[in-house]
């Protein structure tokens, strides 16, 4: 019944979009020497002018309801659904910027007036609206950040509201199979909002149908992941629907939607975040975290460990912290199964974390 009723609308809207074209084409044609080009036909044929292209209209209107109720629809998720992830600050200057859009288009509608032609007036009115309006919330919501305002979009104390002033989380595909943000953000020193796009939800899907057993294990662990953080924290992790057609990679799209959001990008991917920094794009870097919260010893430091196997240089031992950093301990090769006391004699920085060196304390 509502769909009916809204077609019937829709009709009637076309009606008079059909009568209003034909009123604007012919009441005023200075063009053409002629004030009103109505006056000069007879009644009987105004009447069918009007009436066949009111019918034309409404008709055309008619069939193409259901098309324009579902791009309006879909136009008003859309916009509920950006306007969701913008923040305050996004959103007071792309208003601001959206009336002076509309204000330029004002002006320069005129300069459009002094046109002769009425149709040709109203064709680029619309244009130069719609596209000064865009612009006008376009470009001020996308570069906010670089926007300095006075703190006026404090809100009240709590965890949520402090989520909401943190830069938005978004994450990559790897950081999501790798699973430590999840518990990193549980323990509560990760802030603001967590937002998974739907094409890295996408390729996180591809990975849990894998052939390989591997890699459908990791894509599975990946999505029940996500959807455990949701259920704890349904006000903070949103999935984002927003895409780049035009952009094949997920990882291109995902610096772009960073930078559109001012986002951080959530990855322990090496190339992404190289690849980031040339592009300016702020990254949270899961494994510099760990590597971190390592912990931290010096050379001379002494230190008690177990042996769990023999090094790769003869008289070697291997040991791990707590942690998981690999203990190295010369003189240790025969010592497999035991606790010894060690000295640190040197710590090496590698792209996969920290290596510590020692040697057998004989003190």
């Amino acid at each position: 019944m509502e769909k009916k009723f809204v077609r019937i609308l829709i009709t009637v809207f076309g009606l008079f979009v059909g009568f209003g074209l034909v009123w604007v084409v012919f009441k005023n044609r200075a063009d053409l020497g002629i004030a009103n080009l109505l006056d000069s036909i007879p009644s009987l044929a105004r009447t069918i002018i009007f009436a066949f292209f009111s019918v034309v209209f409404g008709i055309i209107f008619y069939i193409s309801a259901p098309k324009i109720v579902s791009g309006v629809v879909r136009m008003t998720k859309r916009v509920e659904r950006e306007t969701h992830e913008l923040s305050m600050k996004q959103i007071f200057v792309g208003v601001i910027g959206l009336l002076l859009g509309l204000i330029i288009a004002a002006l320069i509608s005129t300069l459009i007036q002094k046109i002769p032609f009425s149709a040709l007036r109203l064709l680029l009115n619309v244009i130069v609206f719609f596209v000064l309006a865009y612009l006008g919330w376009r470009i001020p919501t996308t570069r906010a950040k670089e926007i300095n305002l006075p703190n006026w979009f404090k809100r009240g104390e709590g965890a949520q509201q402090e989520a909401g002033r943190a830069r938005p989380k978004l994450l990559d595909t790897s950081a999501i199979i790798d699973g430590r943000f999840f518990d990193a953000y549980k323990t509560g020193i990760i802030e603001g909002k967590v937002i998974v796009p739907r094409f890295i939800l996408d390729e996180l899907r591809h990975i849990a149908d894998s052939p390989d057993a591997l890699k459908r294990a990791r894509g599975r662990r990946g999505i029940d992941a996500i959807n455990a953080l949701q259920k704890e924290h349904p006000e903070v992790v949103l999935v984002s629907d927003t895409d780049y057609p035009e952009l094949s990679e997920a990882d291109t799209k995902l610096l772009r939607m960073a930078l559109e959001t001012g986002g951080i990008v959530v990855t322990n991917d090496y190339n992404l975040n190289r690849v980031a920094a040339v592009q300016s794009v702020p990254v949270f870097n899961i494994n510099d975290l760990a590597n971190s919260l390592r912990l931290n010893v010096v050379a001379g430091e002494p230190i008690d460990v177990a042996i769990v196997k023999e090094g790769k240089e003869p008289g070697q031992g291997v040991a791990y912290f707590d942690d998981g950093t690999m203990v190295v301990v010369d003189g240790a090769g025969g010592l497999v199964g035991e606790s010894v006391a060690a000295v640190v004699t040197s710590v090496l920085q590698t792209s996969a974390g920290k290596m510590v060196f020692a040697k057998i304390d004989e003190a």
